[in-house]
């Protein structure tokens, strides 16, 4: 197993910015070489995309901003040198966020996501007919503003979707002081490192718990299994002290170097109890239409674990 990354990530106030992940607060080490955009996992581990474009390349007050061209991924988003999320894989992240707990939930009518500035996430959510209202709560107004200049393929319209509030404000804040409930919370953040790392804790976590209706749940992404074991272990540790039900699950995202963790937790939503017959059922039933990677047997065998990752999730005796 990989030894665990130092601080990989967008860190800054960009603790929501953008769909998907990023590592930690210090920005990357850098390029192997011009235009080889370079994904850092561990100090020892990495892979690059070749940029065919560079569109944009600035300074947000929060983070370094960069928008590329790219042969195997088309338009690819990075934040502080680490990929987001781009048009030809965004559906391994976002579909995968969504699903498992939506379509495990009896009718789920409010959302709210906290990050996800590049409408990935929202797209997903509104995919349900039932989908009332979906509240975006993202700190980094440029990432919402390039994500509607050049990302149209990931968030298809989603963020000038009435049903849709995007509010530019700290996610943080906005949880803790709010009232307003929902049936799923959506956690579209960076990893953890500088001021994301109060969105990764038992308090936190306590306050999301606070904002769902009974039946709610609230899902996030963790970390790699191979790159980030301590981060899977704390990272459960950490819902399990907020949340009765945490349920693991495994996807694998190419953008982000293969096998990543999520999480889907409640105080009774539990996806184990769907079989692949019923989540196709309710895919069908409720006219989701679009996946290009979820269904009832995906959903089932995200559920199965390694060896080597019962290890990390299993909870100690």
């Amino acid at each position: 197993m990989m030894p665990d990354a130092p601080a990989k990530g967008a860190g800054s106030g960009a603790a929501q910015a953008s769909g998907g992940k990023s590592a930690s607060a210090a920005s990357a080490p850098g390029d192997v070489a011009p235009g080889a955009m370079t994904e850092y996992l561990t100090n020892e581990w990495a892979f690059f995309v070749r940029s065919a474009r560079e569109f944009e390349k600035f300074r947000s007050p929060y983070q370094l901003v960069e928008v590329h061209d790219s042969v195997p991924f088309g338009k690819l988003f990075r934040l502080d040198g680490h990929f987001m999320t781009s048009e030809r894989d965004e559906f391994f992240y976002h579909e995968n966020l969504v699903h498992p707990a939506a379509l495990a939930h009896p009718k789920p009518e409010r959302a709210l996501i906290v990050g996800g500035g590049d409408g990935g996430s929202a797209e997903e959510l509104l995919k349900y007919p039932t989908m009332r209202s979906v509240t975006l709560v993202e700190i980094d107004l440029a990432v919402v503003d390039i994500s509607r200049k050049y990302l149209q393929d990931v968030h298809k319209g989603s963020l000038d979707d009435p049903r849709v509030d995007v509010r530019i404000e700290d996610g943080f804040e906005f949880v803790r002081n709010g009232t307003q409930q929902y049936d799923l919370i959506v956690l579209d953040l960076t990893d953890p490192g500088g001021p994301s790392t109060q969105l990764y804790t038992p308090d936190f976590y306590r306050s999301c718990a606070a904002r769902l209706l009974p039946m709610g749940a609230m899902t996030l992404h963790i970390a790699s299994p191979v790159a980030h074991p301590h981060r899977i272990r704390e990272g459960l540790a950490a819902l399990r002290s907020a949340f009765p039900v945490v349920t693991p699950y495994l996807t694998s995202i190419p953008l982000y170097g293969g096998m990543w963790m999520m999480a889907c937790c409640a105080a009774q939503l539990d996806p184990h109890y769907l079989t692949p017959l019923e989540v196709d059922r309710r895919i069908a039933q409720r006219g989701i239409r679009g996946l290009q990677y979820f269904n009832g047997d995906v959903h089932r065998a995200s559920l199965a674990m390694p060896n080597f990752v019962r290890a990390l999730v299993d909870e100690p005796k």
